[in-house]
């Protein structure tokens, strides 16, 4: 190879050198250029997220409708209420469910028993955390006021619903709301048992008429009487004895400050608070003037009760205004004054004024059993007798009644008439007998045994035994004709015996004795 071609061939490789030296030159430049952009746009971009973080914490600093969350971990609450909790979940909140399945009424007495037991569940978290306070004491009675205006507002719901269909569902809710009162007992799971056999005398009433009518008041029962069974089982679980204090804990009213929600309402405002039926009462009139001054006479010290005092304490000097009386002028020493006089003692009293009959106020006839005790009161002029079932456990009280006949068939307790007026009354058998008190009129016909009948001021009775009471005692006060029937012969016909109204008094030996006065003939 020539020496011309050497050297061309090696130019020719030194400037494609320089080329390729240049390029990547460029490419580098290139590569540093957009590096140094990318790094900038990603400062820029993470400055520009921190400001705007920094914005939005400032912003919701500022804002009150934001509240910035603590990031401390929450208190947990303590196995008890968690259990409390489980339990109102469990019973409460299908029993609600179903009691509005069944009547609005229902449903709010429920809605009422379910608001008692949040409150008591916020007393149950306070017990957590506090010694035992004194149960005396103002904040005390304080932390109990929301359960016991539920408790009323129960009371209060069933007395506006007498008439309801649903009035049975009602009186079992109100017999078994006083349930929460556990919280002041020392033996508290009997006492829960005591308040479920109250109310189950009504939810037996409940099954006896809607058995066959209202699936949902059958399960309803159940579930009544499973918040009753639900809470006793808590109740042994955490506060055998009563609620579980902490020995160690704060004091009550720090306690109630921080967990008892103070501030929070618990009866709503509806026509059924009791709170809201009535306005609040007038102020009381001004105070009369003195009984003792003139209407025409100015107030001053020298007249009215002061001038009387003032008189009174002349002493013996205040005789000496009086007038002496004459003997011609004294009754009891002139015959002629004393024969044309009218002795105040002979005078007729003026007739007391009646009360119009448009002023009297007449409370509504009833026939209802409270509890044990069956009331029947206001009845006037009953064509169709009033009949009335009972059981051992049950009384019976009849007054102001007029012009009835009522039938009791069954055995009772104990059974009183008060203050009625031709008032028949049939009677199968009592346990601790009749009582009979200010009743005129009357009839009493006894078919089995009878311990003893007790009448007490009453007038113009009748009583008829069977031959099964023959052995009924009889004891009578203050009373006038009445008379005993008593079954005599094979026949059994009725013979009349009056009762002696007349007593004999002697005294003899330093002693009174009385006995019986008869008429002979």
């Amino acid at each position: 190879m020539s020496e011309a071609n050497t050297f061309a061939i090696q130019g020719y490789n030194l400037s494609k050198l320089l080329k390729r030296l240049e390029d990547a030159t460029a490419r580098l430049e290139d590569v540093t250029l957009y590096q140094e952009g990318y790094v900038q746009t990603k400062i820029d971009a993470l400055s520009k997220g921190q400001n705007d973080e920094i914005e939005a914490k400032e912003a919701r600093a500022v804002s009150p409708a934001e509240p910035i969350i603590a990031e401390s971990t929450a208190e947990p609450e303590p196995a008890s209420i968690v259990a409390f909790r489980e339990f109102l979940d469990t019973h409460l909140k299908p029993l609600l469910e179903n009691s509005g399945k069944i009547d609005p009424a229902v449903k709010a007495a429920i809605e009422y028993l379910q608001k008692a037991f949040e409150a008591q569940a916020r007393f149950l978290r306070v017990a957590v955390a506090a010694k035992k306070p004194d149960f005396g004491s103002a904040a005390f009675a304080k932390s109990l006021q929301p359960l016991n205006e539920q408790i009323m507002a129960i009371g209060y719901l069933k007395d506006q619903n007498r008439q309801s269909s649903h009035f049975a569902h009602l009186n079992a809710v109100a017999e078994g709301a006083p349930l929460l009162g556990w919280i002041g007992g020392e033996a508290p799971v009997s006492m829960i048992g005591d308040f479920k056999d109250a109310a189950q005398f009504w939810t037996n009433r409940v099954l006896k008429d809607f058995k066959e009518s209202d699936p949902n008041s059958v399960e309803w029962v159940k579930q009544f009487l499973g918040l009753f069974d639900g809470l006793k089982s808590y109740v042994k679980e955490f506060h055998t004895t009563g609620p579980s204090w902490n020995a160690q804990g704060m004091d009550f009213e720090d306690a109630l400050a921080k967990y008892g929600g103070e501030g929070a309402p618990i009866v709503s405002d509806t026509s059924d608070s009791p709170s809201s039926t009535s306005a609040p009462p007038p102020p009381p009139p001004p105070p009369p003037a003195s009984v003792f001054q003139s209407q025409d006479e100015p107030p001053s010290n020298s007249g009215g009760i002061d001038a009387v005092f003032s008189e009174l304490n002349q002493g013996e000097n205040i005789t000496k205004s009086l007038k002496k009386v004459d003997k011609s002028q004294q009754t009891h020493k002139n015959p002629t004054l004393r024969a044309s006089a009218i002795t105040p003692s002979l005078r007729t009293p003026p007739p007391k004024p009646k009360k119009p009959t448009t002023l009297k106020t007449k409370k509504p006839a009833r026939k209802e059993l409270v509890g044990n005790k069956w009331f029947i009161e206001g009845f006037e002029n009953e064509e169709q007798p009033i009949v009335v079932e009972v059981t051992r456990d049950e009384s019976i009280y009849i007054g102001n009644c007029s012009s009835v006949f009522i039938q009791v068939k069954g055995k009772v307790n104990a059974i009183s008439v008060s203050e009625t007026e031709r008032c028949n009354l049939v009677l199968e058998s009592s346990i601790s007998g009749l009582d009979i008190i200010k009743s005129v009129k009357f009839a009493i016909q006894v078919e089995q045994p009878l311990p003893q009948i007790s009448i007490d001021k009453s007038d113009d009775g009748t009583i008829y035994l069977s031959k099964d009471s023959l052995n009924t005692e009889i004891f009578t006060s203050c009373s006038t004709s009445l008379n005993v029937n008593f079954p005599i012969g094979e026949d059994g016909d009725f013979v009349e015996f009056p009762v002696p109204e007349q007593l004999k008094h002697s005294f003899a030996n330093g002693k009174l004795s009385s006995g019986i006065y008869e008429h002979a003939g």
